[in-house]
């Protein structure tokens, strides 16, 4: 049991899905070889099948407090480093007549990778609908990683709760992964361990928030500490209780939280917006956020009009966030200020 627990939240209906986040993290911490195919954090479209090719129906977490059965992703499913005909299309001087194509490292044409299929949602003209969902390691407060690794490399930090992976023990037997509900940890075949989020550690331990919170351009994503009453994060999340785990009927108790996306109205046979209802059902929401999502939605809603009718609505200043600070809960030091970097994976150096 860790003595504080470090937690995100990430607001849904802020979401522009232009993966800063995914890009802040993959330039600070997966360039070595090996993490080419590696995408800690990555903004999937839902409705979808994700990174990798439909995890959600993978296994792993608990039921009743049991361990479930998972399987291991096939490579396939999670899509290999492309490259491109870039000397072909620039300088082979066919000028038009040839195109950019992805290629896999073996020479065939990938059938999946990362985001394969972004901003596809669901539903029919004109009642498509879709929103973007970051997806990064829960660093959960009962991790099914750690309970599967025989390895004992897998451990919790007492001072922030963050799960993290001791590459020396590791041997890269990915039971872990199969454990894991989420499929949020990723195997390198060159160094043949696991690895995974490290939560920013690096940065944190300075005093840095981490890269996906302090990159997002829609101010997004706040970080904070659970226990922390004064901060926005405790605030979403206890008191206001409209920032919800992630499938959290598989037990392992993730500390990323997700402001669920309010629906635009449908459009009608005449077509006439049907005010009061939603165009995302509301079945698919509970099966991702659990049958709270009903009452945070509610709260949203309520909260949203009193803030429209004049009203001072705390719950709206929060989302809002004025001030990016507010974002970054005690983690407020400018990384341009340090002495020494804290971008470069440090367990890979």
């Amino acid at each position: 049991m860790s003595e504080r627990q470090l937690a995100w939240v990430i607001d849904l209906n802020k979401c522009l899905g232009c993966q800063a986040c995914t890009l802040a993290c993959k330039t600070h911490w997966t360039t070595d070889v090996g993490t080419e195919h590696q995408w800690w954090l990555i903004v999937n479209t839902l409705p979808g099948q994700g990174h990798p090719r439909g995890w959600q129906e993978m296994g792993g977490g608990y039921r009743d407090g049991e361990p479930l059965p998972g399987r291991l992703p096939k490579r396939e499913e999670w899509g290999q480093a492309w490259d491109f005909n870039y000397q072909e299309v620039l300088e082979g001087g066919k000028g038009q007549q040839v195109h950019l194509l992805p290629f896999n490292p073996d020479g065939s044409h990938p059938s999946w990778g990362p985001n394969w299929e972004e901003d596809l949602g669901a539903g029919e003209y004109p009642n498509a609908y879709f929103f973007y969902l970051p997806h990064l390691c829960h660093h959960c407060s009962r991790p099914s990683c750690l309970d599967a690794c025989p390895r004992d490399a897998i451990y919790k930090r007492p001072q922030d709760g963050l799960v993290l992976i001791d590459e020396e023990r590791c041997n890269g037997c990915r039971l872990c992964v199969e454990a894991c509900p989420y499929k949020r940890i990723y195997f390198n075949p060159i160094a043949e361990i696991c690895q995974k989020c490290i939560g920013c550690y690096p940065r944190i331990e300075q005093g840095v928030a981490p890269a996906c919170v302090r990159q997002c351009p829609g101010r997004a994503v706040w970080v904070g500490f659970l226990d922390d009453e004064e901060g926005a994060v405790y605030k979403l999340v206890r008191k206001w209780q409209v920032a919800l785990p992630l499938l959290p009927h598989l037990g392992t108790q993730p500390n990323v939280y997700y402001v669920p996306p309010l629906s635009p109205p449908p459009i009608g046979e005449d077509g006439e917006a049907q005010w009061g209802q939603g165009r995302i059902p509301m079945e698919y929401l509970r099966r991702l956020f659990g049958p709270q999502v009903d009452q945070a939605l509610a709260t949203l809603q309520a909260e949203r009009e009193k803030a429209r009718s004049g009203q001072t609505s705390e719950l709206m200043r929060i989302l809002i966030a004025y001030r990016f600070q507010e974002l970054l809960g005690p983690f407020t030091v400018n990384p341009s200020q340090l002495q020494r970097p804290v971008g470069q994976n440090p367990t890979l150096t």
